[in-house]
């Protein structure tokens, strides 16, 4: 690869700094072409500062109980937070659940932003949260050393992590500390850590092989963030930490306690998908069978893909192709009749979303269907009228989402690219059809098309063409060597 002399920085940073103005303009424009909100109305504004101010705290007091919350660095909208403790049949999880519904009346100006927005927004510019930060950032998230109103789910867990008992209460606690994933698990590895830690490693390795028991999956593929370092976007990959996949147990193990406590009261709203069907699964195994990565006879494929090397091209290139396996994911309502299917295929068990209400509107509406159920009393009228609406709202939210991501990551490759029109790179073929295939380039982290006849898991060399900030579209061609 072609690398700047010193002499070439004269020319280098005034077009380094071009394609920082190109890059922050086109960044714009697409929130403008997505019509994405900038700002709040000033009457949802208002009925956020109000709700703050006379918010009413429940009775019950469990700020006595050790909570620590444990999110990305520079997270403040801090959803959940956890004590764990052993018990004489095994664990009593407390997972505490931000109270959103105690700041957003029913039909009032924050619902009806909410509903317009469906979860909150994540753009390389900055996020475009689904309540007024007065809420979300402040009176409602589970800071550190604040006593906040929080839905407590209560779990016993037999000595295998199995749940044995559920309950959940509106309550008020207080979060000790709040981790962040690199520290958490710094400490974790060093014998360092505090009780709640070391047991969710406990309590998280028991759920993940309760979950390989039920057929669960995940394509676990290394994060892929945008990064901005001295005003620059970057893309990098990131490894997960081990103690983000214990953290994700509790939140499946949760989500799967209020589908059932929906399903046997018969109302709510699920997160479904379909299990592939045996002509996806067999158009897979022939896929991966071809990339060196055979599909063992009998294997469940939630197994398999976790078995999968990212680090190894052919890996790298069988987790690609297992996205076909992970299609059709949606929000079933119900209100009296059980729908027919109720299974979210990844998770290998009924499943809903309601950890998350800072951040997703309809985890606000599971949380009080639960607590309602729970308690014997009628789920709210207003909940029952708006369960019908939610599948809409949150599909065009979620397509927005995506949306916003493939747009702003496009742009940003591009604007990685523009100034290394020219140059050679290696990359690893990771799906091919009809004479074009799609590419991940080594460095920078680049995923591009190039017509080309080579197969998924093959290494090849490719020549960029051209690098256009404003459409974000790259062109490539193969370089042939001898």
């Amino acid at each position: 690869m072609r690398r700047a002399r010193l002499d070439d920085d004269m020319v280098l940073v005034p077009r380094l700094r071009q394609v920082e103005g190109a890059l922050a303009a086109r960044l714009r424009q697409i929130r403008e072409e997505l019509e994405l909100p900038e700002s709040f109305a000033p009457e949802v504004e208002a009925e956020a500062r109000d709700m703050a101010r006379g918010r009413v705290e429940p009775e019950l007091d469990l700020e006595h109980v050790p909570f620590v919350t444990i999110d990305p660095p520079t997270s403040t909208d801090l959803d959940q937070a956890l004590q764990i403790e052993r018990s004489a049949e095994g664990y009593t999880v407390r997972y505490a659940i931000a109270d959103v519904p105690a700041f957003v009346p029913p039909g009032g100006a924050i619902d009806e932003a909410a509903r317009a927005r469906g979860q909150t927004l994540y753009a390389p510019d900055g996020r475009i949260p689904l309540h007024p930060t007065t809420i979300s950032e402040d009176a409602a998230s589970l800071l550190p050393e604040r006593v906040r109103s929080a839905y407590v789910w209560t779990f016993g867990l037999d000595s295998a992590a199995a749940v044995t008992s559920t309950a959940l209460e509106r309550a008020r606690v207080r979060s000790r500390r709040r981790y962040s994933y690199e520290e958490a698990q710094r400490m974790l590895d060093s014998g360092t850590a505090e009780e709640s830690l070391t047991l969710l490693r406990e309590v998280g390795t028991l759920r993940v092989a309760l979950e390989q028991a039920r057929g669960g999956a995940s394509l676990n593929r290394p994060d892929e963030e945008v990064a901005v370092a001295d005003g620059r976007y970057t893309l990098t990959r990131r490894a997960p930490h081990p103690v983000e996949n214990w953290n994700a147990q509790l939140s499946l193990m949760t989500g799967m306690a209020a589908a059932q406590i929906m399903l046997d009261g018969r109302i709510g709203i699920l997160r479904t998908m379909p299990a592939p069907s045996p002509e996806t699964l067999e158009t897979f195994r022939r896929q991966v069978a071809a990339l060196g990565c055979p599909w063992p006879d009998g294997q469940p494929y939630g197994e398999f893909l976790r078995s999968l090397d990212h680090s190894d091209p052919a890996g790298l290139a069988a987790t690609h192709a297992a996205a076909s396996l992970f299609r059709g994911a949606g929000y079933t309502a119900f209100d009296g009749d059980l729908p027919g299917d109720v299974i979210q295929a990844a998770v290998g068990a009924p499943y809903a979303h309601t950890t998350a209400p800072i951040r997703r509107l309809v985890d606000r509406f599971v949380l009080v269907t639960c607590e309602a159920l729970l308690s014997g009393r009628p789920v709210a009228d207003w909940v029952r009228e708006a369960l019908p609406t939610l599948p809409g709202l949150m599909s065009r939210s979620s397509g927005v989402a995506s949306r916003l991501e493939n747009l702003s990551v496009d742009a940003i490759e591009a604007a990685l690219l523009s100034t290394r029109v020219g140059e050679v790179f290696e990359a690893v073929v990771i799906a091919a059809r009809d004479g074009v295939a799609k590419v991940q380039l080594e460095e920078p982290l680049v995923t591009a098309a190039v017509e080309s006849p080579a197969a998924p898991g093959e290494s090849i060399c490719i020549r960029l063409v051209s690098a256009d900030i404003t459409t974000g579209t790259v062109e490539f061609r193969p370089e042939v060597t001898e």
